[in-house]
């Protein structure tokens, strides 16, 4: 494609999401959201007996459930992971 020729495949639109000028868009999490997943998370680990969780879950909630405390009081993270990372500790000496 030559630069003195437009795209036909990008519309108007689509030309305005390249535009440098315009501000990044920014996600702001509901802590109460994330903070009812996380729960939801600890509680399921409470709840078991043995991993409730194959290895590639297990990973995923390892990344993620710190990475979701970002969005609370940091206190409050820490608390939060210092119990998820108890459970997990539990759970894999089952």
């Amino acid at each position: 494609m030559s630069w003195r020729q437009p795209d036909l495949f990008l519309g108007d639109e689509q030309a305005d999401l390249f535009d440098e000028d315009r501000p990044t868009p920014v996600f702001r999490a509901d802590p109460d959201k994330v903070r009812r997943e996380l729960h939801k998370m600890l509680a399921e680990a409470r709840a078991a007996q043995t991993m409730p969780w194959d290895a590639k879950d297990l990973l995923l909630y390892r990344t993620i459930f710190p990475q979701m405390t970002n969005w609370l009081p940091p206190e409050e993270a820490a608390q939060l992971c210092r119990e998820f990372e108890a459970e997990l500790v539990r759970l894999e000496a089952a």
